[in-house]
């Protein structure tokens, strides 16, 4: 019968995982509290305690309470074989209280059984296993297990023995940053100890260590009195997936007594039937690194450092081994894991992995301006593939630029490419990566990814169906920045900036024609304008795409303008912008003087208003004032006084008759036809701007779009005088805008003129 606390334990955990996978927060109302909640803030311990449900509670709203605001949940897929490793850390923390006997029976039967299975599944041979929770921490008792072989003193005297024979570790140009470095510093060795090997550079892959090189170094340290160490070799570049010549690189660490220990995603295919020559001969290696965790989507499992050596005692010194039956428990997540998925599981899922990644190789070869960088393209499980505008292979992974700066124009656009693609088929699993010899690339390696996301071939298909949509507009993109620039160059008042990490069509800014304001005067006028400029310009009604430019960028107040398609007009794009930005400018020019306009137009409105208030009391005599007397002379005698219409002309800052206003309002009238059209030539409906002649597209005028565009400007300039005018100038004093300004009317009812004059005031 099973042990009714191994049962509990396994309906808790099955209750914890729903509970957190669930995403069901507690209401609305308590979402909203929750945000303001105390909770969300470390504070004390609470005294009376909470119970388990509370508590997988908060752990839930921790882990999703950002969900509505970042738009989805960033989670992996966790699958039963995940369940059983979170069991199995659970178990783990339950047998380590049973009593010390039974404990080391089980870790010892446990530790066993996992290091059997793996030495036989990546065909292994008489390997000893060390796990460890950093990838690292393997390759560094490994270390120390080989200089405890080579300075037989170490034990006893420690690094006083290194003084006189310097170590040195060798590692490829290839591995993964920082690995030598944090060797060196664990093992408290000078980073002089670190030798770097380059790539290749004449022949073979340019990924692969430079065997001809490494032995002349090896060498050149015998000789000045070092002793080589340990080799570090790769099995699948972190970069690109490539393997070194391992087959080789033995031959040469047996030549010197070194240590050969190898690493890489590549170790992986070792489980299949029929592995790569350059694969298998990582069997033969002293020692490897495997992370199967990733591999078969296994969460929070250990990696694992499978090595051969014969002396027990040194393992023990190094750490490789331990008298502690707890240390042993770190195999038990995997140890559960294994037993779930079976050897045909694990076979299946590394074998699906990298047939997903034969699909995609298949099919990259069929798209034009894609270059590959795999090493095997029969059995690779990493493909590297990145947009050239030279379709034509080329061995070297760069091309001749049309203009300078493509190798870095090109780099802003497969680091823009990998982002699209994550975004859109985020279970692809793909993912941006900077090789040191091609530039910026788009990685897909299906074996750390994979078993995570649930990647399956239709995500693959999606993949390559929207690569096949990008890549035109990549062409495009590249194709029209070098007319872009020269248009920009042709404008008196737009800018070009050479931005080269922007992926898009160019950079440009507006700068205004005033230049007798001092510095900081005039960069405030270019950020207005330039602001509203970019207002302007998101409010067209165009597939183009306009924004301010990345958020920490060197360059401000620019307009940066994204991907063009193949339809684009250049010449009417940069002519539209140049001419949006001089309305603004003038448009600024005349709101700034407007205040002060306005401000003299009102004093010399009261002065006369006042004068016309004197005569009409010279006119009308002092008893037509008296409030009763004047009512009863003015029905006795009617007075037939005018009405002087006024307008208030912001241009000139003066008062007029309205006299020739009304006059002029009248001809025109007259002479206008009703139904005359703003501009000769019009858009078709649902045509988009910045469109040519026969591109996919209406023949449509090339100037139309900028008609359209000045027209609906002085619209807007037009409504934006007025309500300036009625804001500052009173209702008595109508006001009056000849040509680029509007005009209105108002006349100066009988008896108020009196009260306007407090009024302005």
């Amino acid at each position: 019968m099973m042990d009714p606390t191994l049962a509990e334990m396994g309906n808790h955990l099955s209750d914890a995982m729903k509970i957190l996978e669930s995403g069901k927060l507690v209401s609305e109302q308590g979402t909203e509290r929750r945000k303001l909640s105390w909770k969300d803030i470390p504070g004390p311990l609470q005294g009376d305690g909470q119970d388990v449900v509370n508590i997988l509670q908060l752990v839930q709203n921790l882990m999703h309470g950002d969900d509505d605001q970042q738009g989805h949940r960033r989670m992996q897929y966790v699958g039963e074989q995940g369940h059983m490793a979170l069991l199995g850390h659970s178990l783990a923390a339950y047998i380590s209280v049973l009593e010390r006997e039974r404990l080391r029976k089980l870790t010892t039967r446990i530790l066993s059984d996992t290091t059997l299975w793996l030495c036989r599944l990546f065909k292994y041979e008489n390997g000893s296993a060390y796990y460890h929770e950093d990838d690292r921490e393997g390759l560094l008792k490994v270390c120390r297990l080989v200089i405890n072989t080579h300075y037989e003193e170490y034990a006893a005297e420690g690094f006083t023995v290194l003084s006189s024979k310097h170590p040195v570790i060798y590692q490829s140009a290839a591995c993964r940053p920082g690995l030598g470095q944090h060797l060196c510093s664990q093992l408290g060795l000078p980073l002089s100890s670190l030798c770097t090997v380059p790539c290749n550079t004449m022949f073979g892959s340019l990924h692969q260590m430079d065997v001809a090189l490494l032995d002349k170094l090896i060498k050149d340290d015998r000789e000045s009195g070092k002793v080589p160490l340990l080799l570090i070799a790769n099995a699948g570049t972190p970069g690109a997936g490539h393997t070194d010549k391992l087959s080789r690189l033995k031959e040469l660490c047996a030549q010197y007594d070194m240590w050969l220990h190898v690493e890489g995603v590549n170790l992986a295919t070792l489980a299949l039937g029929q592995a790569s020559s350059t694969v298998t001969a990582a069997t033969k290696c002293d020692s490897m690194t495997l992370t199967p965790g990733p591999w078969l989507g296994l969460p929070a499992v250990p990696a694992v450092t499978l090595y051969r050596h014969e002396d027990p005692a040194l393992s023990l010194a190094a750490g490789l081994t331990s008298s502690q039956p707890v240390e042993k428990l770190r195999a038990l997540p995997l140890w559960l894991s294994l037993q779930y998925l079976g050897h045909d599981g694990i076979v299946e899922r590394i074998k699906h992995a990298s047939q997903l990644s034969q699909q995609l190789l298949e099919h990259l070869k069929t798209l034009a301006s894609i270059k590959t960088s795999v090493e095997d393209e029969l059995n690779s499980p990493v493909v590297v593939f990145r947009f050239s505008q030279d379709s034509a292979p080329s061995s070297g992974g760069s091309v001749e630029g049309y203009f300078a700066g493509e190798r870095d124009i090109l780099d802003a656009l497969n680091r823009w490419l990998g982002e699209q693609l994550a975004q859109q088929v985020p279970l692809s699993g793909v993912d941006v990566v900077e090789l040191e010899d091609e530039g910026t690339c788009v990685r897909f390696s299906p074996l750390m990814t994979a078993a995570a996301l649930g990647t399956q071939e239709n995500d693959v298909a999606a993949l390559v169906e929207k690569l096949g949509e990008i890549i035109p507009v990549l062409s495009c993109t590249l194709r029209f920045r070098q007319d872009f620039k020269d248009e920009v160059l042709q404008q008196t008042l737009l800018s070009y900036i050479d931005d080269l990490s922007w992926p898009g069509l160019g950079v440009v800014r507006y700068e205004p024609r005033n230049t007798d304001l001092d510095e900081e005067k005039r960069q405030q006028r270019v950020e207005k304008i330039n602001s509203e400029l970019l207002k302007k310009l998101m409010e067209l009604d165009t597939d183009l795409e306009f924004s301010g430019g990345p958020e920490f960028g060197e360059e401000t107040n620019c307009i940066f303008i994204g991907m063009a398609t193949e339809d684009l007009d250049v010449a009417e794009l940069v002519e539209t912008i140049g001419s949006v930005g001089r309305d603004i400018e003038e448009s600024g020019k005349l709101f700034e003087n407007m205040t002060e306009v306005v401000r003299r137009g009102i004093q010399e409105a009261e002065l006369q208003l006042q004068k016309a208030n004197e005569e009409k009391l010279m006119e009308e005599g002092v008893l037509r004032q008296i409030p009763l007397v004047g009512s009863v002379l003015n029905w006795f005698s009617p007075v037939q006084a005018s009405v002087k219409g006024r307008t208030f002309n912001l241009a000139e800052g003066c008062l007029d008759s309205t006299e020739p206003v009304y006059s002029i309002k009248a001809q025109m009238n007259k002479e206008a036809s009703p139904d005359s059209p703003r501009s000769s030539t019009k858009r078709f409906p649902g045509q988009k701007l910045f469109r040519r002649h026969g591109a996919g597209s209406d023949s449509v005028s090339d100037t139309s779009s900028i008609s359209q565009l000045e027209e609906s400007f002085r619209e807007t300039a037009h409504v934006q005088a007025t309500d300036a005018d009625e804001a500052e100038v009173p209702q008595e004093l109508p006001a009056h805008i000849p040509e680029e300004t509007a005009s209105s009317d108002q006349r100066v009812p009988e008896g108020q003129e009196t009260e306007s004059v407090d009024t302005l005031r």
